[in-house]
């Protein structure tokens, strides 16, 4: 079956930096566009941001802007979140999801998913 990994979750501090990683499992990442959200305790679901199969960006999150950027390889076997000047509003547990090509901000439209890695920011 297929699914989506993602890893490098943790603690951080504020205004520090942590990267995450989303890999495939049973597929190759190449062909699909790959987005991050995130969900904190109590929250709604929320869109961070997408980079499609052609390596187009798309945020969806105004509070992420400047700050969090995402990335792919050309291998199509990874993609990345860099996270910088963290906040302890970030904390929330970081999942990845998969369309084909293109980014949408339709959350429906994701088809695999994976499990989702924590991030606490604290001091």
């Amino acid at each position: 079956q297929s699914q989506l990994v993602e890893s490098g979750g943790g603690l951080a501090q504020p205004g520090g930096s942590l990267k995450l990683s989303c890999t495939g499992s049973g597929f190759t990442l190449d062909g699909y566009a790959i987005a991050w959200f995130r969900q904190a305790p109590g929250k709604e679901r929320e869109g961070l941001l997408c980079i499609s199969s052609g390596f187009v960006r798309t945020y969806y999150s105004a509070a992420v802007k400047g700050r969090f950027t995402i990335s792919r390889d050309s291998a199509g076997s990874r993609v990345s979140l860099e996270m910088h000047g963290l906040k302890p509003e970030d904390t929330a547990v970081y999942t990845c999801a998969a369309r084909k090509s293109y980014c949408s901000g339709n959350t429906y439209t994701y088809s695999d998913w994976g499990q989702g890695t924590q991030v606490t920011v604290s001091s």
